[in-house]
C-alpha cells in the first residue's frame, strides 16, 4: 500500500495521548443507517399495535326473570315430573294465548311473568296431586350476521347477549363483535360493544334481534400484515448491519 493511499484511509479509533478521534469517512452511508435504524423501530413498533388487538372480556353476572314479560312467539316449557303427556315447550301464539295440556288456552302477554306462572301453578294444584312442576319462561331471538348458524332461537331467562351468540355457534372468523348492534322494536339499543359493555352483563329480551358485523380489512389481515412489516424490518436491519 502507498502513501496516498495511507493517507486517505478511514480510522475512527481515538489518537492516543489526545482522546480525540480521526473524522469517520463513508459518513453518507451513515446517515442512511441511521435512517434505516430509524424506520425499522417504527415498524416493529407498528407490527406490534398489529398484533396486539383488543378482545372482548368476560363477567360473571346474568339476568334474572324479574319484570319479564312474554310476547307472541315465546315459548313456556313445563316439565311435569311423572307427567310427560302434560310435559313439551308451547308456543305462545298472536293472541297471546297459550295452550297447555289439562289446562287448556291461557292467556300470559301483557303481565309479569312472576304472576304468569303463580297462576298457572294454582291451576295445576287444583288438577294434580302434590304436583312438582317447573315452568321457564324462552325468549325469542334473532342471531343474525356473521355467526356460524344465523336463524331464530329461544333462550331462557339466565341467558344474556353472550348466550345468544353462543347458541348460533358463535362468530365466524370473518365476525366482530365489537361490531355488533341489538336492535329491538324497530331501534338500534347497541351499536358496538366495548370495554365497558361486556356481552355477559347485556340482556336480551323478546324479539330482539342481534346482528354481528364484518370485521374489517385492516382487522382482517392484521396477522399478514404485522408479519410483512417483520419481514421488511428485518431485511432492513440486516443492510443496516453491513
Amino acid at each position: 500500500m502507498n502513501d496516498s493511499e495511507t493517507a486517505t484511509r478511514c480510522d475512527s479509533r481515538p489518537r492516543r495521548g489526545t482522546g480525540a478521534s480521526v473524522p469517520a469517512c463513508g459518513d453518507g452511508w451513515n446517515s442512511k443507517k441511521r435512517e434505516i435504524f430509524h424506520w425499522s423501530r417504527r415498524l416493529l413498533l407498528l407490527a406490534g399495535t398489529l398484533g396486539a388487538m383488543p378482545s372482548t372480556a368476560n363477567a360473571q353476572t346474568g339476568p334474572t326473570t324479574e319484570g319479564l314479560q312474554l310476547q307472541p312467539g315465546d315459548v313456556i316449557r313445563a316439565e311435569v315430573w311423572r307427567e310427560s303427556d302434560l310435559s313439551g315447550e308451547f308456543l305462545i301464539d298472536r293472541s297471546g294465548d297459550v295452550v297447555l295440556p289439562l289446562l287448556g288456552t291461557r292467556h300470559v302477554t301483557g303481565q309479569a311473568w312472576g304472576q304468569v306462572k303463580e297462576r298457572l301453578l294454582e291451576s295445576y294444584a287444583r288438577e294434580l296431586r302434590n304436583p312438582s312442576i317447573e315452568l321457564t319462561p324462552l325468549r325469542r331471538v334473532f342471531v343474525l350476521g356473521e355467526v356460524t348458524e344465523p336463524g331464530m332461537y329461544t333462550l331462557e331467562p339466565t341467558l344474556t347477549l353472550a348466550g345468544a351468540i353462543a347458541m348460533a355457534g358463535g362468530a365466524r372468523p370473518e365476525g366482530d363483535l365489537r361490531r355488533l348492534q341489538l336492535m329491538r322494536n324497530g331501534a338500534t339499543v347497541l351499536d358496538g360493544v366495548s370495554v365497558e359493555h361486556r356481552l355477559v352483563e347485556i340482556d336480551v329480551r323478546s324479539g330482539d334481534q342481534i346482528l354481528v358485523d364484518r370485521r374489517s380489512w385492516l382487522d382482517r389481515n392484521s396477522t399478514f400484515i404485522a408479519s410483512a412489516l417483520l419481514s421488511v424490518t428485518g431485511i432492513l436491519v440486516t443492510l443496516a448491519s453491513r
